[in-house]
């Protein structure tokens, strides 16, 4: 992969880039790839980070399966980035190693409670038709209340445009996240 958009470095960007950095806390060098690079657009990064901080942080989605929706959406979009970092923090919310393994296989893989491989099935469905069959909706809807089922279909959207975002741009993996 080549690099397009370089991440910022240290002293780096306005004076509003460097104060959304700042924001993040710790280190300067132990920023990810992603913030500082998406940083070179303060405004864009700005409002970026609301939403996926409501996705991330406080979504109704439980994390486990917030965690399989996003390395899913991963898995789809080629994302090795998205990838990289999700599988740290779906093992810390309860993913196990060989469930991180199979959700790139996704429904095809062997050992999918009913639940979760009509998780699976939800995703692979709003990725390739940006939409969900009656069926799904229902799966859905009898599992989660309105709110999650919204936060489902938007966690999907946001991190296919991360994805898009951090493939494009060619953000490298992080060195301490890389295989």
């Amino acid at each position: 992969m080549t690099t397009r958009i370089p991440p910022l470095s240290a002293g780096e960007g306005d004076e509003q880039a460097r104060g959304l950095l700042d924001k993040l806390g710790g280190d300067f060098d132990r920023i990810p790839n992603i913030f500082t690079t998406f940083a070179r657009h303060p405004r864009m990064f700005r409002r970026w980070l609301g939403l996926g901080q409501h996705l991330l942080r406080e979504s109704t989605l439980p994390p486990r399966e917030r965690e399989i929706v996003i390395l899913r959406t991963a898995a789809l979009s080629g994302s090795a980035y998205e990838w990289a970092q999700h599988a740290v923090i779906g093992r810390r919310a309860g993913l196990t190693p060989e469930e991180i393994e199979r959700i790139s296989a996704g429904l095809d893989a062997n050992g999918w409670p009913d639940d979760d491989r009509a998780l699976l099935r939800a995703i692979d469905e709003l990725h390739d038709g940006h939409d969900l069959s009656d069926a799904s909706w229902r799966a859905l809807s009898a599992r989660w209340d309105t709110h999650q089922v919204m936060d489902f279909t938007m966690t999907v959207g946001f991190y296919t445009m991360t994805a898009m975002a951090l493939n494009t741009f060619g953000v490298e993996v992080d060195p301490d996240l890389a295989p």
